[in-house]
């Protein structure tokens, strides 16, 4: 393989015939260019060039390189303005693998920040829950992976992935409006012991049941689903309460429906996560930067 910059010394001589005149023209030496071109020459393993009195002509080699030169240095140039581009986030692709939950709350605000500041940087989302989301980041499926754990269990964190905390969500219980309890502020899970339940994910309904569990009850599932618009509408249709996380009630779509903090407190953990490499990508370190910044202005609603 040739080095590109001696394409470029070999189109400057082609183009001004000599190897003297293409060393002005470059601000080389004439012996620097006259190097330059041996060294090509060595790496094609043919002569381009033969003496003819005190000028040189092109070989058939010659004359076939010229014929591609100008599209490999087109070919450079505009590799070297997108990666240009990319280096200072006028172009760029972000791929973020995130919860239901994170995806209707963190990502529009996050990218509604990036298209003001940095219309040329795309983001392309896709949905997943944990652990598949985190295995999504450390096989290089995504760039950016936003996963949640709750208290006690286990992380299940690829050790080549880096950790950027986002916030502690706090779990809430959906009532019906006209539910007895849905005047209070907060509502203890021990007095909703005899309620019919929907459950969520599998990493949610693990947490809920273990929380019933340390408050001396086994719920009574009437169904699950991991569809946070079907959890709601089925609470406003009465076939059950559940338990949800926080960042579920900003989209809440049901008038009938209302949340209240669940007590004793539980947060889930709500983190970022990329590869250690990934994290010197100027377009994915922009990313991680913005969600940082949503996730502290939702701590501070």
């Amino acid at each position: 393989m040739f080095d590109s910059r001696y394409i470029r010394t070999f189109h400057e001589v082609v183009r001004t015939g000599s190897y003297s005149a293409a060393a002005r023209t470059l601000g080389y030496t004439q012996p620097a260019v006259s190097q330059q071109m041996k060294a090509l020459e060595r790496d094609l393993g043919t002569p381009l060039f033969t003496r003819v009195g005190r000028g040189i002509r092109l070989t058939e080699a010659g004359e076939a390189l010229t014929r591609h030169t100008e599209v490999i240095l087109d070919s450079l140039t505009a590799a070297q303005q997108q990666i240009d581009a990319i280096a200072r986030l006028r172009a760029g692709r972000v791929r973020v693998c995130a919860f239901p939950s994170a995806g209707a709350t963190l990502i529009p605000e996050a990218m509604a920040m990036l298209a003001a500041e940095h219309p040329g940087i795309r983001v392309e989302l896709t949905e997943s829950e944990p652990p598949e989301s985190l295995r999504l980041v450390a096989e290089g499926a995504c760039d950016i992976s936003l996963a949640f754990s709750y208290p006690g269990q286990s992380a299940e964190i690829p050790g080549e992935l880096s950790e950027v905390r986002l916030l502690e969500d706090p779990l809430t219980v959906l009532l019906p409006t006209g539910h007895p309890l849905a005047r209070r502020r907060s509502v203890r899970l021990a007095d909703l012991a005899h309620e019919r339940w929907i459950a969520g994910c599998l990493r949610c309904r693990a947490n809920f049941l273990h929380a019933c569990a340390e408050e001396g009850f086994t719920p009574d599932i009437a169904c699950t689903t991991d569809d946070n618009l079907v959890m709601q509408s089925l609470v406003a249709a009465g076939v059950g309460i559940a338990m949800v996380p926080q960042l579920v009630l900003s989209f809440l779509c049901h008038q009938k429906v209302t949340g209240r903090i669940v007590e004793p407190h539980t947060r889930r953990r709500v983190h970022a996560y990329a590869l250690r490499d990934h994290l010197r990508i100027p377009a994915t370190a922009l990313v991680l930067d913005r969600l940082v910044a949503v996730a502290e202005r939702k701590i501070g609603c």
